[in-house]
């Protein structure tokens, strides 16, 4: 037996022995100050080329791109008369746009100082005058040659930019909108630095539109081709429903139409307090003035 036991143990020991790690051995001299590491016998690997930056499209070509893009509209035939019918008059300077040309001009400052180029024009209720101000304002813009303005009437409900600039035959915004029409077959030219983006007729759904990812996408595009340095939008009017309130966060500031005589101080307290919860308010511009103080303007003044 203890033969057996004894076997066992020496058997254990030698397992053990076999098992036990063995101590590496050195076959390379040790370091010394004059002997030089192995990766710096080898040379290290070459550094992959990184990748060239894509670049942007030079200013030039951007210009190029703007101008052909502008050419390429057709031109609309300016009617004087229609266009006063319509109350639009600073088509051409004269005494007839003195005050929308003081409008441009405050409005450009506010622009240019906080570095804005979406304006919308709504108004607290309807028959304000916003469409006739929106024109108007395009027309007045137009005659300064560094302005490149667009005009997209965005009262989808009761559009009437159109009819009062004699426009027929083209393919409307609210499609361009839907992604049922193109742009370039919806803008036309008023004049070298002035288009329109117009409506023949209400449509439905009006504030689900205006507030689609899609229409944020569209007016990135028309940003991109035609590089307005104002974009005018014609916005419903504020009680007509909620297609002003869903479209005000799409652009830079907001003016406010106001008609004398019909729209209450509350009212213009209410407007301002929403929209200003969207975006910034530029002023309340008062409209259907009967009664101007003679002081108010030149009269026939040149």
């Amino acid at each position: 037996m203890e033969k057996i036991q004894s076997a066992i143990a020496k058997a254990r020991a030698i397992r053990a022995a076999e098992q036990r790690p063995v101590e590496p051995v050195a076959v390379t001299p040790p370091l010394t100050e004059s002997a030089a590491p192995i990766s710096a016998l080898v040379p290290p690997p070459k550094p992959k080329p990184e990748p060239e930056p894509r670049r942007a499209p030079a200013e030039g070509v951007i210009a190029d791109s703007v101008a052909r893009a502008w050419a390429d509209m057709p031109t609309l035939k300016i009617r004087p008369r229609l266009l006063e019918r319509y109350r639009v008059t600073s088509y051409e300077s004269g005494p007839g746009a003195a005050e929308i040309d003081k409008l441009r001009t405050r409005l450009l400052q506010q622009m240019r100082a906080n570095g804005w180029r979406r304006v919308a024009i709504t108004s607290p209720g309807p028959n304000c005058g916003k469409s006739v101000l929106a024109m108007n304002l395009g027309f007045s813009l137009a005659r300064q040659s560094d302005q490149r303005t667009l005009v997209a009437e965005i009262d989808l409900r009761r559009p009437s930019i159109a009819r009062a600039l004699g426009i027929s035959g083209r393919e409307t915004f609210a499609r361009v909108l839907e992604g049922m029409g193109r742009v370039e077959d919806c803008a036309v030219r008023a004049g070298p630095h002035l288009a329109f983006l117009t409506n023949t007729g209400p449509t439905r759904h009006s504030a689900e539109l205006l507030q689609s990812a899609r229409t944020r996408d569209i007016l990135e595009t028309i940003d991109a081709r035609y590089a307005p340095t104002v974009f005018l939008f014609d916005l419903p009017p504020m009680t007509a429903g909620d297609d002003a309130m869903a479209f005000a966060d799409r652009v830079d500031c907001v003016l406010i139409v106001a008609g004398a005589g019909t729209t209450t101080a509350a009212e213009i307290d209410v407007c301002e307090r929403d929209l200003a919860s969207q975006t910034n308010v530029l002023g309340v511009v008062l409209n259907k003035c009967r009664y101007m103080p003679a002081e108010s303007g030149y009269g026939s003044y040149s």
